[in-house]
């Protein structure tokens, strides 16, 4: 069993370790930390820390850094999720606050949040196994060109441009118009596009050429982005804490770019009192991922299942801030999109 100061001193190692990149030794701890004991107690407490493999030694005459266990201990018993600032609060707000659509949205929440933590972010698309359809619009672009906007009530927007095979009049593409909305808004993703398929049937004759493109066009929009994705940011926060890994980061970003592996790991990540899942070094070695960790926190949208948004990086991270950032973006995420 690990005494209680001296996970006190597993603390500090892990919180100077990752201030300073630099092995933490007992004058160091001292110095800077008011245990009130020696040098020789301190380094007593260190020993008991190595035998239980939470801290090691990377050469043999420095100082100690923590382990994988090391971390996920700290994540898991020691570390204070502190609550963002206000300034960070409505950072988040107002930045988030000023999408126009979900894609927007997602979009603008990597970049916010890979500024928040200075690591690779990530957002998980909602799923719409639950989302309905809200709205169909057609506008007539030109004498030969439409567009098809297909609005879901979780909020995703999916437009296409289509090429028709007649001119279409304003009353006609009314009517058209019409009939899509009566055949799909309030349908889910799988029943709506069955039902598109039969818009060319129910379309007047004269119509019934164009009324099969746009049913098409509209069995597309529906279907589209069924399968899970990510929207990605900060790939060059990786670059720049190179030295944080043993060998190259190549590996880590090849991962990354394989996104069925990263939504795989998110999948399989668990909750925990915090609502932010850590997984850290060998827990994501299956992935190849072994020598990162990767935070993440649910949020939901109206009619959609929960998604996951996150972060990945180097084991020496920090933490209790990273672990604080990601709950937030979730939660603002969740009222923002549950709301709209």
């Amino acid at each position: 069993m690990v005494s209680e100061r001296s996970l006190e001193v597993l603390r500090v190692i892990v919180q100077d370790y990752v201030s300073s990149r630099e092995p933490v030794g007992s004058k160091s701890i001292v110095e800077r930390h008011s245990f009130g004991v020696s040098a020789a107690t301190i380094r007593n407490d260190m020993a008991q820390l190595e035998e239980e493999e939470l801290i090691t030694a990377p050469h043999t005459s420095s100082g100690r850094i923590p382990t994988d266990k090391g971390y996920r201990l700290f994540v898991d018993q020691l570390s204070d999720v502190r609550p963002l600032s206000s300034a960070q609060r409505h950072a988040i707000e107002t930045f988030l606050g000023q999408s126009a659509d979900l894609d927007e949205v997602l979009a603008r929440t990597v970049r916010l949040l890979s500024q928040l933590t200075h690591q690779v972010a990530m957002v998980q698309y909602p799923s719409l196994s639950r989302a309905t359809v809200k709205h169909v619009e057609l506008v007539r672009l030109s004498e030969n060109r439409m567009l098809s906007v297909l609005i879901t009530d979780s909020g995703r927007v999916e437009q296409r441009v289509l090429d028709t095979v007649i001119d279409v009049s304003e009353a006609q593409l009314a009517g058209l118009r019409a009939t899509a909305n009566e055949t799909l808004v309030g349908l889910g993703m799988t029943d709506a596009a069955a039902a598109a398929a039969g818009l060319a049937a129910a379309a007047p004759q004269p119509l019934a050429g164009l009324a099969a493109v746009i049913a098409d066009t509209l069995i597309d929009q529906v279907l589209a982005n069924r399968a899970d994705r990510l929207v990605m940011a900060g790939a060059a926060n990786l670059v720049r804490t190179e030295e944080d890994f043993t060998g190259s980061i190549f590996p880590v970003l090849e991962a990354i770019e394989e996104q069925v592996v990263l939504l795989r790991l998110l999948g399989e990540m668990a909750g925990d009192q915090h609502g932010v899942s850590a997984s850290i070094g060998r827990e994501n070695a299956s992935f190849g991922l072994g020598e990162t960790s990767v935070l993440s926190s649910s949020y939901h949208s109206a009619g959609s299942e929960l998604a996951r948004v996150g972060v990945l990086g180097p084991l020496r991270m920090d933490y209790s801030n990273n672990m604080a950032a990601v709950r937030a973006v979730a939660r603002y995420l969740s009222r923002l999109l549950g709301e709209n």
